[in-house]
């Protein structure tokens, strides 16, 4: 998708990249907090259990360190004569660690219960919260963005969150307590090596962000020319018909080699430097651990600790050091836990729809009269696009709205519709303005063709039962029938029991047509909206749809927006647009009698000239 090319990817090993970071990392967290609620209680035993889990697990190399030491000093005893081994002491050690063990796993086991079925409930109602804001929101917030860009929202957006709050909190959490308690463990067994294994930090701490400061310019082009790269493969897989006709494989190519080889420089300069990383930290680390050996055998040579000690301080260093890499990507996820919950949050804060008023006109007896009085709208205020727009039309009309590209036509059927709201003047249906409905219902006064065709993953009875979901399958054939869909649904296999595929790839741009105006036919509201509807259809079947819609209109007032003015000859009345307004209006005869804009709109069809 296009928002997230250049989100960073998780890199194994250690790897490095860009993090993407909350521009109000604060006041996400505030709302993140207060979104969820109830399971903050929950989290905080999460969180304790977490905490308990690593105390337990921290202790246990203490313990077996004694082992290690009476062991040893039994072994000596043994060797001089003076003594055996105590075994049973050992084995009671032993019991010791293995229940402290056994305690941490059961705490961490109900941790990770806990706070998997906590993170899958939140990510649950989050999706339900931005599947139901996206029924709430305006037509303009979906036309001034991509498709990927509010996808993102529910897909990426909400796994990101989901898998940066069920690792962070609790990993946080038990580096935190195995760094504090494991350095607590170290001091208590020598001061001196505690001293000389924390040196060695500030040695890892500078080799890593030289590796990342040298790294991240290279992570950045990897990004950039990936987005690119998938971009380019986009167009050329979409566009292919266009460039094998003029013969444009070369060159696409060579374009895309160009990019290509930038992509493989910064990759492999990225991926080397950031490759170097842990094998650094595992030199720098055994440096750890041969200082540790050295210092812990001197000091066990003068009895100032035991050979257990020395045992269990090198288990506490591998423990010491492992936490402190993971706090660090940890924090990364976290951080891009709230990036992406903040432009969820942002998603649910955007503006919504009035969908209700008070005291409502009832939809239930609408006749179909619409009026347009003294309309003034733009989508943008400064920039006005009808300025003054009036029109009365009468109950079961068929009214045609032509004009060029750009005239405002679908524009009105918007306003109708209410996925806008007029700047000025008003729209009223049956003397009503439309603003003094419900929202909802006044849309299902009305039905609605597209010259997009929309079908949905499911069978064909299925996509025309959607026009009126209790419809029976008598129903849904006649409506077929009246659409002229009938005879090619029963060619094909299954019929109306046949599935479409996501796509809809499977039946041709007329037939899809053809179903979305047997699906208009079967909601049988009083007004129609048809945009183009006959659009994708060839003559024949459009002439057939004509027939059809003679009928369909009887009684039902209709809006046919229409480049192929021929379509519209029977129209009671021709609204003529331009420049968002009405310029002329009349039927047919009327307006070639005129012989003004509709006759050179008109005209200019049957002539191999522009308008």
């Amino acid at each position: 998708m296009a928002e997230n090319k250049n989100r960073a990817p998780n890199r194994p090993g250690g790897k490095m990249a860009p993090v993407e970071k909350a521009d109000d990392f604060k006041g996400t967290s505030k709302q993140l907090i207060k979104y969820i609620g109830k399971y903050k209680a929950a989290i905080i035993f999460v969180m304790f259990c977490a905490a308990a889990s690593t105390i337990f697990a921290v202790i246990g190399p203490k313990i077996l360190g004694n082992a290690t030491s009476v062991l040893a000093s039994g072994l000596m005893k043994q060797i001089k004569g003076t003594g055996s081994i105590d075994l049973v002491l050992i084995g009671e050690i032993l019991l010791a660690a293995l229940l402290l063990y056994l305690i941490s796993a059961a705490f961490m086991f109900i941790q990770g219960w806990l706070m998997t079925g906590i993170t899958q409930k939140i990510c649950y109602r989050m999706r339900k919260d931005i599947s139901e804001k996206i029924n709430l929101m305006p037509l303009k917030y979906f036309e001034s963005r991509t498709y990927g860009e509010v996808l993102s929202r529910i897909t990426n957006d909400v796994d990101t969150f989901g898998m940066g709050l069920s690792q962070s909190i609790t990993q946080i959490i038990t580096s935190l307590c195995t760094v504090l308690g494991t350095l607590v463990m170290m001091l208590t067994i020598s001061p001196i090596m505690t001293l000389i294994s924390v040196s060695i930090l500030p040695v890892s701490i500078i080799l890593i962000s030289l590796i990342v400061k040298f790294s991240q310019k290279h992570f950045r082009d990897q990004q950039q020319f990936l987005g690119i790269i998938n971009g380019t493969v986009e167009e050329s897989y979409g566009g292919h018909l266009i460039i094998k006709a003029f013969n444009k494989e070369s060159e696409t190519l060579d374009d895309f080699e160009k990019t290509n080889k930038i992509l493989y420089t910064s990759a492999w300069k990225s991926q080397f430097l950031s490759g170097m990383m842990m094998p650094l930290m595992i030199f720098v680390g055994n440096l750890g651990y041969v200082a540790v050996a050295v210092s812990g055998a001197m000091l066990a040579i003068n009895g100032v600790i035991l050979i257990g000690d020395i045992q269990a301080f090198i288990q506490y260093v591998r423990n010491f050091t492992q936490p402190i890499q993971q706090l660090s990507q940890v924090i990364n996820q976290l951080q891009s836990m709230t990036a992406a919950a903040e432009r969820v949050f942002n998603f649910l804060n955007e503006e919504e729809e009035v969908q209700t008023v008070e005291n409502p006109v009832s939809v239930n007896d609408i006749k179909g009269e619409v009026e347009f009085e003294h309309v003034k709208f733009g989508y943008n205020e400064n920039k006005i696009i009808i300025t003054d727009f009036s029109a009365k039309i009468a109950r079961g009309q068929k009214i045609a709205i032509v004009g060029p590209t750009g005239a405002g036509k679908t524009t009105i059927v918007k306003l109708l519709m209410r996925f806008y709201d007029v700047n000025s003047g008003a729209i009223k249906i049956d003397g009503h303005n439309i603003k003094d409905f419900n929202r909802r219902e006044l849309r299902t006064a009305l039905a609605m063709v597209l010259q997009d065709t929309w079908l949905f993953n499911g069978t064909i009875m299925e996509n025309i039962r959607y026009g009126r979901l209790d419809a029976s399958d008598e129903e849904v054939i006649e409506a077929a029938k009246a659409a002229h869909a009938h005879r090619f649904i029963k060619t094909l296999p299954g019929g109306y029991n046949m599935e479409l595929n996501e796509e809809a790839d499977n039946v041709s741009q007329g037939q899809k047509q053809l179903l979305t105006i047997a699906r208009a036919i079967l909601a049988d509201n009083p007004i129609l909206i048809l945009d183009e509807a006959t659009s994708s259809v060839d003559t024949r079947t459009e002439s057939r749809i004509q027939r059809a819609m003679n009928n369909l209109t009887k009684g039902k007032t209709s809006f046919i927006i229409a480049h192929r003015l021929s379509t519209i000859k029977d129209a009671d009345l021709i609204l003529v647009m331009k420049d968002g307004d009405i310029v002329e209006q009349g039927n047919h005869k009327e307006l070639l009698e005129k012989q003004g804009f509709y006759a050179q709109l008109y005209n200019s069809q049957f002539e191999n000239r522009d308008i």
